[in-house]
């Protein structure tokens, strides 16, 4: 298998695809999970939401005949990626929404693209952000301070800490992209790799969801939150990431990172449908703000604006 590269490049129709069908599975994580912090604790979603998703992926690689890399170089790069693309991120993303509605968390998650172009920018050689990114860096912080800033004003600061734990998650998934980087170089299936990490996530949890969440004193939970235990971990966790693998190999972290705006749509759309939520007019600013602070890093809407009024 070829070493792809990693520079970000324009993506082609069928990653556009890509991207699309895993904003629709990855925006109804929030939704699940807004089910599940009801009857459980977050060291136990996020345990059983990587534990199930690894076995789910476990099955399918003894049916393809794929194996997950066991080099001291690949565990390392799988851990890592573990860590900061599950435990981590997953951990603060299920603390959040113990208090913060579904689509709220979706849209400050949609603040991973800035993280990962400020990472990538000072960390690696080959994706130096561009004028043009830095201004969408700007602007997209912006759209996040209009966000807090007005709600810290209307909760008495009640909603600071969740909205934080999203966007250190936020940070997280970006580092995320760097270590992903590593995990694509290793020439590893897509279904291999995501395997591997998640494997890596449930040894990571296991210990951690023992200690302080001590599931087996809970009660059992409803058929209810099994069901969405179930999808968080086959839908929204193993099918994402081998999408999420293809997608890396192909298109680069940054053009990846794009995902995290489209996952609000269904996010939204299944919390105000199923959750009964709602969304102030201040998140709707905020979402268009940091909208446009992604089409600036994206940078083809502009490239396209200045071409049509080259030709007048």
């Amino acid at each position: 298998m070829t070493v792809p590269s990693y520079t970000t490049r324009p993506m082609n129709t069928t990653e556009w695809a890509l991207i699309a069908f895993l904003a629709a599975i990855w925006g109804g994580s929030f939704f699940f999970i807004a089910i599940a912090v009801k009857e459980l604790p977050p060291f136990t979603i996020v345990f059983l939401r990587v534990f199930i998703g690894a076995l789910g992926l476990l099955a399918l690689l003894a049916l393809t005949g794929q194996r997950i890399p066991m080099t001291r170089e690949a565990l390392i790069a799988l851990f890592a990626m573990g860590l900061f693309n599950n435990v981590i991120p997953q951990t603060l993303i299920v603390f959040a929404q113990q208090t913060l509605p579904s689509g709220q968390a979706s849209i400050l998650n949609a603040t991973t693209p800035f993280f990962t172009v400020l990472l990538l920018h000072f960390l690696t050689r080959d994706e130096r952000a561009t004028p043009l990114k830095w201004a969408g860096v700007a602007v997209g912080f912006t759209g996040v301070a209009l966000m807090i800033g007005l709600d810290v004003l209307k909760t008495s600061g009640a909603l600071l800490l969740p909205q934080l734990a999203m966007l250190t998650s936020s940070c997280s998934y970006g580092i995320s992209g760097l270590t992903g980087r590593r995990v694509a170089r290793l020439g590893a299936h897509p279904t291999a790799a995501a395997a591997g990490q998640l494997c890596a996530s449930s040894i990571m949890m296991a210990p951690m969801m023992l200690v302080f969440d001590k599931p087996f004193s809970l009660p059992m939970p409803s058929h209810t939150v099994w069901l969405a235990i179930l999808g968080l971990a086959l839908i929204s966790t193993a099918l994402a990431y081998i999408v999420y693998f293809r997608i890396l190999a192909t298109a680069g972290p940054t053009n990846l990172s794009l995902v995290t705006f489209l996952v609000p749509v269904s996010a939204l759309l299944l919390g105000i449908l199923f959750l009964g939520e709602t969304l102030h007019l201040r998140h709707l600013v905020g979402m268009v703000v940091i909208g446009l602070g992604l089409a600036l890093i994206d940078g083809r809407p502009v490239r396209r604006f200045t071409e049509r009024r080259a030709h007048g």
